[in-house]
């Protein structure tokens, strides 16, 4: 069964640009290494500035872990706690259907 991740950021305003490129190093790892992503997109708020969404689909939950335990996964901290303004809200999901 799929199961999916919500992960809400607030990045500081004044590093907005250098955040949205790290995002996209990050983002080619996720895709390029992981046979279980179905879909990892960066979406940013129309509203509130600085607020960002990550939807994340995975195949089972195993996908989630074999993420969740990868090195790039693991040096989150140190590739985006500079950016942060906050800690992340994140949200796991089982697919209905």
């Amino acid at each position: 069964m799929p199961v999916a991740v919500i992960a809400k950021l607030s990045v500081k305003l004044d590093q907005l640009s250098e955040f949205e490129s790290a995002f996209a190093l990050y983002q080619q790892k996720v895709r390029t290494l992981e046979a279980g992503i179905l879909f990892f997109h960066l979406h940013k708020s129309r509203e509130i500035a600085g607020s960002y969404t990550v939807l994340e689909q995975y195949t089972n939950d195993s996908a989630l872990n074999i993420h969740r335990n990868s090195d790039h996964y693991k040096a989150i901290p140190a590739t985006f706690g500079a950016f942060m303004a906050g800690p992340p809200d994140i949200q796991v999901l089982d697919s209905v259907g």
